[in-house]
C-alpha cells in the first residue's frame, strides 16, 4: 500500500455495518471508497449507505455498488439529518487540525455534507501537514456573475487571486455551476477565522476552502507508520 492507501485503510477501524457515511472527493478518498465497495461486495460490511460530496464521487460509488442517499432522505421529518461518519482528504492540515480543502473542486458540497457528520475523519499523507494554512492556494467558489470583479476583491485581502482556468483557458465550473478562484497568500494565512468571516459575508462568494474546527480525527500515513491526531 502507498501512504494514501494506508491512511484510507486505517479509517475502517471506525466503520461499522449499518452506518451512513459521507463520502469525500479526491484521490485519497477514492482509495477509501474503493475499499468500502470491496468490503461490501465480500460481505465484511452490510447495510451501508453513502452520501456523496461530488458527482464524480457519486459515479464511483454507484459503479462499486455502494447504495447512495441524500441528507434529506435520511430524515425527511428532521431539520438536522446526521451522518454517522464522514471521510475525506485535505489539501492542508495545520497543528490545530484546521484544513484547507477544495482543490478537488468540490469544497461547497464537502462542507455541507461533512458539517452533518457526528465524526469527520480526514485521511492524508504527511505532505499535507503545514505549520500554518496558506502554504498553497486557497480555493474560493464564486458566482459566475461579475466573476472578474470578485477576483479583484479577493486580491484586496492581501493575496494574489486568480480565476481558476482549465487548460483550454476556460473557467473551471463546479458541480454547482459556479466558478472557482485560487488565492495565494505569500506569508500564509495569519488569521484563518477572520478571513473565513470576511469571505462568508461578501456577496458573490458562495463558499471558501477553510474548514475550521470541523475535523475530529486526522489519520496521517508516514514512513514511520500511522499517526493519529484527535481534536481535543
Amino acid at each position: 500500500m502507498n501512504f494514501k492507501q494506508q491512511a484510507a485503510d486505517q479509517a475502517f477501524s471506525h466503520v461499522e455495518s449499518g452506518m451512513v457515511i459521507g463520502l469525500g472527493s479526491g484521490s485519497t478518498t477514492t482509495y477509501f471508497i474503493e475499499m468500502l465497495g470491496e468490503k461490501l461486495t465480500i460481505g465484511h460490511l452490510h447495510n451501508i449507505a453513502g452520501v456523496p460530496t461530488s458527482a464524480e464521487t457519486a459515479r464511483l460509488a454507484q459503479a462499486l455498488g455502494i447504495p447512495l442517499v441524500s441528507l434529506a432522505e435520511l430524515a425527511p421529518e428532521n431539520p438536522l439529518p446526521t451522518l454517522d461518519l464522514a471521510v475525506d482528504g485535505a489539501d492542508e492540515i495545520d497543528p490545530h487540525l484546521n484544513l484547507i480543502k477544495g482543490l478537488g473542486r468540490a469544497l461547497l458540497r464537502e462542507k455541507i455534507i461533512e458539517s452533518h457528520a457526528r465524526q469527520f475523519i480526514v485521511i492524508a499523507d504527511e505532505s499535507k501537514l503545514v505549520p500554518c494554512l496558506g502554504h498553497g492556494p486557497l480555493p474560493v467558489e464564486i458566482v459566475q456573475f461579475e466573476a472578474e470583479t470578485h477576483v479583484r476583491w479577493l486580491t484586496s485581502l492581501g493575496c494574489q487571486a486568480e480565476l481558476w482556468l482549465e487548460q483550454g483557458s476556460t473557467p473551471v465550473v463546479t458541480d454547482n455551476g459556479n466558478f472557482l478562484a485560487r488565492c495565494y497568500f505569500p506569508e500564509g494565512i495569519p488569521d484563518p477565522y477572520s478571513l473565513a468571516r470576511v469571505l462568508a459575508d461578501h456577496p458573490g462568494v458562495v463558499e471558501h476552502g477553510l474548514f475550521l474546527d470541523m475535523a475530529d480525527l486526522v489519520i496521517i500515513a508516514r514512513p514511520e507508520g500511522i499517526q493519529l491526531k484527535e481534536r481535543k
